[in-house]
C-alpha cells in the first residue's frame, strides 16, 4: 500500500511542478510578446522598467548597453514596426529563463524599411515578483530555421 500512495504523491507533486512551470513559461511568452508591442510602440518607460540596469543587447550592427537601446528606440533610428513571431520556446533554471523567439522583423533603419527573419534570445532574470531583462540578442537565420523545444 505504501508504494502505491508514494507513487500517487509523487505523481501529483510532479504535476503541480508542471502546472507551475507551464504558467510561468505562459507569463513569459506573454511578457515578450508585450515587449515587442512596447518596442513597435516606442514606449520607453515600459521598456525601461523591464530591461535590468546592466542589460546588454546584440543586433547586427553592434552591441549596446539599456541607454543606447532605448536611446535608438526612442530617435527611431532602429524602430521595431512589426515583430511576427512564428515559434518560441522557454526554459526555466530556477530564477532565470531564457525565451527563444523565431520572428519575422520588419523594421525600419536609418529610414530603409527592411524584412529580416531571427531567432532571438531573451535572458530574464526574476527580481522580487518581477522579471528583468538581463539580454536579447538577434541571430539572423533562414525561414526554414526551427527552435527544438
Amino acid at each position: 500500500m505504501k508504494p502505491i500512495i508514494l507513487t500517487l504523491f509523487s505523481i501529483i507533486i510532479n504535476a503541480q511542478t508542471f502546472a507551475q512551470n507551464s504558467a510561468v513559461e505562459q507569463e513569459l511568452i506573454a511578457l515578450s510578446k508585450d515587449k515587442w508591442q512596447w518596442m513597435a510602440d516606442k514606449n520607453i518607460e515600459r521598456l525601461a522598467t523591464l530591461f535590468h540596469d546592466e542589460s546588454k543587447f546584440v543586433h547586427m550592427s553592434g552591441t549596446w548597453k539599456k541607454d543606447e537601446e532605448l536611446d535608438i528606440i526612442k530617435t527611431g533610428s532602429i524602430w521595431y514596426k512589426k515583430a511576427d513571431v512564428k515559434d518560441v520556446a522557454v526554459e526555466l533554471f530556477d530564477n532565470t529563463a531564457i525565451v527563444w523567439n523565431r520572428i519575422t522583423l520588419t523594421a525600419v533603419v536609418r529610414g530603409s524599411d527592411v524584412v529580416t527573419e531571427f531567432t532571438v534570445t531573451e535572458v530574464y532574470k526574476k527580481q522580487k515578483k518581477e522579471w528583468k531583462m538581463l539580454a536579447l540578442t538577434f541571430s539572423s537565420v533562414r525561414d526554414t530555421h526551427t527552435i527544438k523545444h
